[in-house]
């Protein structure tokens, strides 16, 4: 059976020493109440309900599954019950606005809660989580009636929310919907259509789901300039909020799926459902893509979540499985064999596991602390500058750290052997978990051609400079300044660092160069190009984190074989993954040609 125990002294280390969360919080009025004791109250009570209440569901609700009767969804045995202990505890409204009943802590509180609840049962999370999306939505494009009728019931937790966007004909392609909006007299309009993949789009929490439909009006313009935005209510309510009767919303059927069972991924019909619209006429999708970045990055953290699980089996599994003996000797003479850590192969799959786990930790809370910054903004240039930043880093979150989450969680399995691909032992679920985070909220192909296509070639570079404007100051202030008294062993992070990005630059330069003549570089390249840009985000990081733990030792700290572990895992990071953007390099600079010179017929022999 898997265990977990929430990493609260890593994730300390992260909001405490690397990124200054409580000096955060205290410069702006409206999260002062996030003091120290209050933060570590909410964590220390959130990671009693991870483990106590959530884990024990993980594989159990893996192993029953969601059940599908007659339209309605039956959750697995214990998730009713834990979802209103959520809400009994009030984590529902814990980040958001107390105009609407929420208690006002700040957005990046509630990314820290999600890692631990999402690391002890993602499916479960998945429930609540996809409420955010809707609330988010409503919250930034609602009228003040709508956001008084549904933001107040979804922040106490009492109703659910979904974004409901793909159709049979279309995933990504999102200027194929179908699904049709038809205005009425009294300003709300009929919704009909059929919508697949919807995460919690059918439950047994709460008596009401609200959709956040994407659909057409009458007329409107062909592809992805004529998408409507619409609230559509499982139930039909009154302006008080009471439930008047069915809104003809039935789910059709449930996903039978690879992973994540005891979360129902739904299709959806509207039979006429009404809707009122939210946000102007055929402008949906620029709605939609609002919460977007916030969205991906909670996609980002099942990653960070998938890797940190596996790592802390993994890690108890090799410290008491025996077999052979160290090639150096034996080290457990009064054992039958060693036990497997001590073998230089099953370290290098445990520090991969370590070093993507609190390297993308680091990456989520850098963005979380940027959601803060957006939300409080005082001026729209502020705003805007958090939210450029943010836009240009998601999509390596979402891509890099499910990509990397899968191989860590992959790497479990191996160090666990044969028992790792036995259901027992719960390695095996956690990759059928994670893997769909590399599909949902885009693709990493799709996320590729975001960041190399839209923000890289059609800013001309100018999100790269400013981004890489951050790292090279870091570099510059800890290596070639002389008031940095760690500049000797910082370094071996600075210089490579250092010089990775100004590859980074140099690449991006003959990629652009070699798109204009041909297209089809921006595909061929883009995956690659991504994951690149990712081992250097987390190297920037983890260098960040040895500075920080350096001073840390230089000062009077209780377990300093905590930040010395730090600083090896930093080393490990540079010397053994870092040089993967090597043969990045190489791949991505490739001719297209490679790719597409073989005609569609000629693949196949059959």
């Amino acid at each position: 059976m898997l265990s977990y125990k929430a990493p609260i002294a890593d994730m300390k280390f992260v909001i405490e020493d690397l990124f200054d969360f409580y000096g955060h919080y205290q410069k702006t009025p409206e999260f002062a109440e996030a003091t120290p004791d209050l933060v570590e109250a909410i964590m220390q009570e959130c990671a009693k309900f991870s483990e106590n209440e959530l884990l024990p569901l993980y594989q159990s609700g893996d192993k029953e599954g969601c059940r599908w009767e007659d339209g309605k969804v039956f959750t697995p045995k214990g998730y009713k019950e834990a979802y209103q202990q959520f809400v009994d505890g009030g984590w529902p409204s814990m980040a958001h606005g107390e105009e609407y009943g929420g208690q006002g802590l700040p957005p990046s509180l509630g990314m820290i809660n999600s890692e631990m609840m999402g690391t002890a049962n993602w499916s479960w999370t998945m429930y609540p989580g996809l409420s955010h999306g809707a609330m988010n939505t409503i919250a930034a494009h609602g009228s003040e009636a709508q956001k008084q009728l549904y933001l107040t019931k979804l922040t106490e937790g009492s109703w659910t929310g979904t974004m409901c966007l793909t159709e049979p004909q279309c995933g990504t392609d999102l200027g194929q919907v179908k699904t049709k909006a038809v205005p009425n007299d009294d300003g709300t309009y009929d919704i009909s259509g059929t919508k697949i993949f919807i995460s919690a789009g059918e439950h047994d929490f709460t008596e009401n789901i609200i959709h956040i439909v994407l659909a057409r009006l009458p007329n409107a313009p062909e592809g992805t300039r004529g998408i409507s935005l619409f609230i559509v209510p499982k139930m039909q309510v009154d302006e008080q909020g009471n439930i008047l009767g069915s809104n003809n919303v039935t789910c059709g059927s449930i996903e039978d799926k690879m992973g994540i069972k005891a979360s129902a991924t739904a299709v959806l019909n509207f039979d006429n459902a009404k809707g009122v619209l939210i946000g102007p006429e055929n402008k949906g999708l620029e709605c939609m893509f609002t919460f977007m970045n916030t969205a991906r990055v909670g996609t980002a953290l099942q990653g960070v979540c998938a890797a940190e699980l596996s790592y802390q089996n993994a890690l108890a599994y090799a410290k008491e499985r025996l077999s052979m003996r160290s090639l150096t000797g034996k080290k457990f003479p009064e054992k039958v064999a060693d036990p497997i850590i001590v073998h230089p192969d099953v370290r290098r799959m445990l520090l991969t596991q370590k070093a993507f786990a609190e390297g993308g930790r680091a990456m989520v809370y850098y963005a979380a602390k940027l959601v803060d910054d957006i939300e409080s903004a005082k001026t729209e240039e502020a705003r805007k500058v958090a939210d450029d930043r943010l836009g240009f880093i998601t999509p390596i979150l979402k891509a890099f750290l499910t990509e990397t989450g899968l191989e860590s969680a992959n790497l479990g399995v191996q160090i666990f052997g044969g028992h790792g691909y036995i259901k027992e032992w719960g390695m095996e679920q956690i990759v059928r978990d994670v893997r769909i985070s590399t599909l949902y909220e885009g693709t990493t192909g799709i996320q590729a051609l975001d960041l190399l296509g839209r923000k890289i070639l059609l800013t001309r570079g100018a999100s790269l400079k400013e981004f890489t404007k951050e790292i090279l100051s870091f570099c510059k202030d800890k290596s070639m300044l002389s008031n940095n008294p760690f500049k000797r062993q910082m370094n071996k992070f600075v210089w490579p660092l250092s010089k990775a990005v100004a590859n980074w630059h140099q690449y991006t330069l003959r990629l652009a160069l070699k798109a204009k003549k041909d297209r089809d570089v921006v595909g061929s390249a883009s995956v690659d190009y991504l994951m690149y840009s990712g081992y250097i985000v987390m190297a920037y990081f983890w260098a960040q984190m040895a500075q920080t733990a350096y001073e840390k030792l230089a000062g009077e700290v209780e377990n300093r074989d905590f930040y010395r572990a730090k600083i090896k895992t930093a080393e490990f990071y540079f010397e053994r993954l870092l040089p993967r953007t090597k043969s990045l390099a190489k791949t991505m600079m490739a001719d297209p040609k490679t790719l597409m010179q073989l005609d569609a017929e000629l693949l196949s022999f059959l």
